[in-house]
């Protein structure tokens, strides 16, 4: 197979290979020996640009003794990896952890988030997330404890690398009292809190602006060192991935137009703590 422009299931083909080869106790390099690849072929799966055939990744599955289940998902993205773009259907709900955001949140340079409703993810305290968890009809309560600790350790995740991120939210996410008066003052007062990290901006896209940019809904577009941008859009039971330019550049445009409607940074604190007290 040819090499290919990377998209977001190659992504996680390559994000497998890796896990897939440390899970063996092995280095890229013995790996690729083992295998009998140069380790620049390596070095192309792994970024997601392919260059080997079907042959060839059993051969290194085969190489790294990856269980059976797990090689007949990576041999699925690899038959799949030249498609743009990916429509995750997961059922009634979401999974506790979900894999392929994951793994582009693990690996992002930047992360831009707009948020309409609600306060996103990576700044949700534990009790707004119990809120949010039980007001949901499709999310059992036995599930509840399960699926706050699978989304308070991919905020570590970026916690722990610094990862810059950017969160564009909407005044009425803030004025919406999940959880009650209590646990909204606390998790308004973690923005705030978390706001004064130097990785980290919030701005907040005052109701006075009126009709803005974000309308269509909230998205989350991840930046990275060597690889196009993704554009991720979470929904109840489904998430979209969109790795092409053209949707790369629809979302940047309206990350450009609440830049300029959004209050800057001082303001947007200023803001949060009025609503706070």
């Amino acid at each position: 197979m040819p090499k290919r422009d990377s998209t977001v299931r190659g992504r996680e083909l390559g994000a497998g290979i890796r896990a897939a080869i440390e899970k063996a106790g092995l280095t890229g390099r013995g790996a690729s020996h083992l295998a009998g690849w140069d380790p620049a072929k390596l070095s192309d799966l792994m970024n997601g640009k392919g260059g080997i055939s079907e042959h060839d990744l059993i051969r290194l599955l085969g190489v790294c003794r990856t269980p059976l289940e797990e090689s007949d998902h990576l041999l699925t993205m690899f038959r799949e990896a030249d498609r743009s773009g990916w429509l995750q259907i997961h059922g009634e709900r979401q999974p506790i952890l979900p894999r392929t955001i994951g793994e582009h949140e693990a690996v992002a340079a930047e992360i831009l988030c707009w948020s309409m409703n609600l306060i996103p993810g990576a700044l949700q305290l534990p009790d707004y997330m119990r809120a949010l968890i039980a007001s949901n009809p499709n999310s059992p309560a036995e599930e509840a404890d399960s699926r706050v600790t699978a989304r308070s350790a991919r905020q570590q995740v970026l916690i722990q690398r610094r990862c810059a991120m950017t969160f564009y939210i909407h005044e009425q996410a803030l004025l919406l009292p999940a959880g009650g008066p209590e646990v909204m003052s606390d998790q308004l007062d973690h923005v705030l809190t978390m706001s004064k990290r130097s990785y980290i901006t919030v701005r907040i896209v005052p109701v006075s602006a009126g009709a803005h940019a974000g309308q269509a809904g909230s998205f989350t577009l991840m930046r990275f060192d060597k690889l196009d941008p993704v554009v991720f859009i979470d929904a109840e039971n489904h998430g979209v991935f969109l790795d092409d330019k053209a949707s790369a550049k629809a979302y940047t445009n309206i990350l450009k137009s609440l830049d300029r409607t959004a209050l800057d940074a001082e303001q947007s604190k200023e803001l949060i703590e009025r609503i706070a007290v």
